[in-house]
């Protein structure tokens, strides 16, 4: 990119446009990254210095980006049509896809809601379950539990169900109330057990169901990685045994795989590291590869019965987008689909998320590196000033912001969560380009005890 042309839209950038998640005030004496292209695991930025994408552009991109044949799948849909409202219209990407999904997701999720982003995807499966028990005969079941530093999107019913202060507390004049449990955390253990921080977790829910069972519609829980909480780490005992609690109280299970979803975790869904099928499952992200707006909210015929009757006994559910089922989004989620059967994707990131968790050990070495932790194409662990010690960073001294500005000076996007640091990586990404990404963090760590 020419400098002119740099400068001019970084100064507008800076005039007219408010990022996400951002204290704009940061960048009013020093720029954004003005990215130009993307290609594999790799961004360009409009100087031309590469970076490694290993947060996946947000947890969304799977197969690298410009696939040549997402690009190919865009420009066909595009041939043909581009979008039509979803409602008394349908259309063959959206049949195939709901088709499709239907027979890769755990067994008994045989309808599919469209939506177009995660938030909503966790907001369609709470009016969902919301009203099926309204006109089930169980008018009082109308509050949810949620999961301590649990993460569901940003729209008023999903913070409702979110447990990250950082991100929630100043909105909770607004918010409806929810019951929460307590995260199966086990950073918080002396002996650092999963499993027994499982079971305690899950006793906590048993204490809760069955003191208010009659009240709560559903729980909400990200299966095996909370992931904006800080990358915490369940095992699958611990969504098996919320699938057998809300069996036995009557309560739904709503199974946010926005993040998890699509190969991460080294399975397809989450939920099949533990066998279950939830009542309802939300997919967004990866579901398109990381390229387009959509989402779905899935659930059981079962409950879908309890809204189909004849139109006077107003058992509808009245919610829907302008953009549900996008067609150009919706055979983009095929060909990504596609792309997993006939390229053998989660082969071979199988064998790429094995040379991860065992090559990320070595960061384990520094000693401001602890709980060090990973599951599939992810990998993580919380940074401290002194590890022996137990001493933390100070919040005010941003060890995060330090971190992601040194890791853009190594050639590294990373985006830290608060003091942990986190890869989440496309599930292309080599083993060679894992060590490159694991040597680069190890200059960042040396910068940041300096």
């Amino acid at each position: 990119m020419e400098h002119r042309d740099k400068v001019r839209l970084l100064e507008a950038d800076r005039r007219y446009v408010w990022h996400p998640f951002t204290q704009m005030k940061d960048y009013a004496e020093r720029d954004p990254v003005l990215i130009e292209r993307a290609e594999g695991v790799f961004l360009y930025d409009a100087d031309g210095k590469a970076y490694y994408d290993t947060n996946s552009s947000w947890w969304v991109n799977v197969h690298g980006h410009a696939h040549p044949r997402i690009r190919e799948a865009v420009n066909r849909q595009m041939a043909k049509m581009d979008h039509v409202m979803f409602a008394g219209l349908t259309h063959a990407p959206g049949i195939e896809l709901a088709e499709r999904l239907t027979a890769l997701t755990p067994d008994g999720l045989t309808k599919v809601f469209y939506s177009d982003n995660g938030s909503t995807a966790v907001e369609v499966a709470l009016k969902m379950s919301f009203q099926y028990w309204q006109q089930t005969g169980c008018p009082d079941k109308t509050t949810f539990a949620y999961v301590e530093h649990s993460y569901h999107g940003d729209t008023i019913g999903a913070v409702s169900v979110g447990g990250v202060d950082q991100y929630h507390s100043v909105f909770r004049p607004l918010l409806f109330g929810a019951h929460k449990v307590p995260s199966p955390d086990p950073r918080g253990r002396q002996d650092g057990d999963a499993e027994a921080a499982a079971a305690q977790a899950l006793e906590a829910v048993r204490h809760l169901f069955e003191a208010s069972a009659g009240e709560i519609a559903a729980l909400i829980v990200e299966p095996m990685i909370q992931a904006a909480g800080g990358m915490i780490l369940h095992p699958a005992s611990y969504v098996r045994g919320l699938r057998e609690l809300c069996t036995q109280y009557g309560v739904h299970l709503i199974a946010d795989e926005v993040a998890v979803g699509f190969g991460r975790t080294g399975r397809m869904f989450a939920c099949e590291h533990a066998g279950i099928s939830p009542d309802f499952l939300c997919l967004s992200k990866g579901l398109t590869a990381g390229m387009l707006p959509l989402s779905v909210t899935m659930t059981t015929a079962g409950i879908y019965d309890a809204f189909y009757d004849d139109y006077a006994k107003l058992k509808t559910f009245t919610h829907g987008h302008s953009f549900t089922g996008n067609p150009l989004a919706c055979a983009v989620a095929l060909e990504s689909l596609r792309i997993f059967e006939e390229e053998g994707v989660l082969e071979q990131a199988a064998a790429a998320a094995s040379h991860l968790q065992q090559a990320a050990a070595r960061l384990a070495a520094d000693p401001g590196v602890a709980h060090l932790r990973g599951l599939g194409m992810v990998a993580a662990f919380d940074l401290y000033r002194d590890r022996d010690s137990g001493e933390r960073y100070p919040w005010e001294e941003r060890i995060g912001f330090r971190v992601y500005e040194e890791g853009l000076q190594q050639g590294l996007f990373l985006r830290p969560l608060g003091d942990t640091i986190y890869f989440w990586l496309p599930l292309c990404t080599t083993a060679a380009q894992i060590d490159d990404i694991l040597g680069r963090t190890e200059k960042v760590l040396q910068r940041m005890s300096r």
